[in-house]
């Protein structure tokens, strides 16, 4: 492949079209534990639009303009009151904007390698760092690529501004408004009057948080398409465990729901206590449990089940180990009353799910996916209250990594609607996430291009474990 360099072409502040109308709003406890966690960075790789680079540009940056006055948050900056309590600014202060080109680059043959080409990692602004950052940095920015055949959009927000309901909710609006839309459809909910507002205060060690993983050690990174047809297989193999099933039926994946941050965890949880380290939210261990076939295993739990013990048999773990599987669900439709859908910030909490390496690889894919099952229905009302309670009690960040080389944490979701950026010429021909927040074992679920059930999982994982995983039969005939 050739050099993956890119150049520079310019660097502005894009400012909103109009002022805000909204003058602070204070961080909530959902929001707090993601200052130690890095800028989310995702982005979307589109074919070559029919204008000049030079208006689309100007197209580009007006859109975002106009955008941003719909999202003060996003143009604001984060303050730390006397009191401990930190803030979002709303005081236009702007987001940076890059034009970077790399002609050398065709999108075939950055598509084409089986490990996501470390080119897209250029394609973001912001790398490496951290949340805290945004008391000085922009709480926002977006690159837009010049390639040989396309552009490439990177948008990066500060994680503890924006979930990644919210962050796709404003590259969505984004995209709308380029595309030329007078009114945008889905308008954020910045309402502060709710559950996670609380008078709690988190400190901070001198000089803020540092990142919680390394970013040194060698990883490869690699996507995994499952289709709709894999998935349903997967699926109908977790929801039927008594019957035998052939190599053909055992041979396509899921279709994931799950949403996205995670953190640190070992054995088991209580009270959100783990061996000694808080997590934010509250777990549930079934390491006994017995299938309960009463309740059908979901597609991307059917799916997840699957990635975890394949992952987990490729590490080569011994038996007695405990390994855990970590996702992050999205609270808007869990709490009661629910919160507005379109709540911009973030609203979600960590699920660990925990099994001895030893029971999980004796068992069948349906005894995995009714723990991630349980786990999940088990996250009601009052498990959410009590995980705010929790935290509360004993405010923490939210430490990301692979502390026991046993975890997996699940991020992203393929509910996003990442394939509905179209900015006017095209939806996207792929969508990839950059440099921030990845470390051996971090998944993150995308929807497939072609819809209709399908998905991507963009894995990333030691050298040895992905070597494993290629040859992991039980997953890979699901892969397509």
């Amino acid at each position: 492949m050739p050099s993956s360099s890119v150049v520079i072409i310019s660097k502005c502040t894009v400012f909103p079209e109009h002022k805000s109308t909204i003058n602070n709003l204070k961080l909530s406890v959902s929001d707090l534990p993601m200052l130690s966690c890095q800028y989310i960075q995702k982005g979307v790789l589109l074919s070559r639009p029919p204008l000049p680079i030079d208006s689309l540009i100007s197209l580009l940056k007006l859109s975002l303009s106009k955008t941003l006055s719909h999202f003060p948050a996003l143009t604001g900056r984060l303050s730390t009151d006397l009191d401990g309590h930190v803030h979002i600014l709303c005081n236009d202060s702007g987001v940076d904007f890059i034009q970077a080109k790399a002609k050398h680059l065709l999108i075939d043959n950055i598509l084409a390698p089986i490990d996501v080409p470390n080119c897209f990692k250029e394609f973001f602004i912001f790398d490496n760092t951290l949340s805290y950052a945004g008391h000085y940095k922009p709480l926002a920015g977006v690159q837009v690529t010049e390639l040989g055949d396309g552009i490439f959009v990177g948008c990066t927000i500060n994680h503890a501004v924006t979930d990644g309901t919210s962050f796709w909710n404003f590259f969505n609006t984004f995209a709308e408004v380029c595309k030329g839309a007078k009114k945008i459809s889905k308008s954020p909910d910045f309402c502060r009057d709710t559950l996670f507002n609380s008078p709690a205060v988190l400190r901070f060690p001198e000089g803020g948080p540092t990142v919680t993983f390394s970013g040194d050690e060698p990883l490869r990174e690699r996507i995994f398409h499952f289709s709709r047809e894999a998935i349903l297989k997967l699926k109908f193999r977790a929801n039927n465990p008594l019957r035998k099933t052939t190599n053909a039926e055992i041979s396509d994946s899921t279709e994931p729901e799950i949403f996205g941050k995670q953190c640190n965890d070992s054995w088991k949880v209580v009270n959100g206590i783990t061996n000694g380290n808080l997590t934010f939210g509250l777990g549930h261990s079934y390491k006994n449990a017995a299938p309960n076939q009463t309740a059908v295993i979901s597609s991307f739990q059917s799916l997840s089940a699957q990635l975890w013990r394949s992952v987990t048999r490729a590490r080569k773990l011994a038996a007695l180990k405990t390994t855990t599987f970590r996702m992050a669900v999205n609270c808007r439709h869990r709490l009661e009353p629910i919160l507005d859908p379109l709540y911009f910030g973030n609203a979600i909490q960590s699920i660990p799910t925990v099994a001895s390496v030893g029971e999980l690889l004796s068992r069948d894919l349906s005894w995995c996916g009714d723990l991630l099952h349980r786990n999940v229905v088990a996250h009601d009302d009052a498990t959410v209250r009590r995980g705010v309670e929790d935290w509360e009690s004993n405010p923490r960040l939210f430490p990301l990594g692979n502390f026991d080389g046993a975890m997996i944490t699940m991020g992203s979701s393929p509910r996003f609607p990442m394939y509905d950026n179209d900015f006017g010429w095209g939806r996207p021909l792929a969508v990839r996430s950059g440099r921030a927040n990845k470390f051996d074992g971090k998944i993150s679920a995308f929807p497939g291009r072609d819809g209709n059930g399908s998905v991507d999982l963009e894995v990333v994982l030691a050298l040895d474990t992905m070597a494993g995983v290629e040859t992991d039969c039980e997953l890979m005939q699901y892969v397509s």
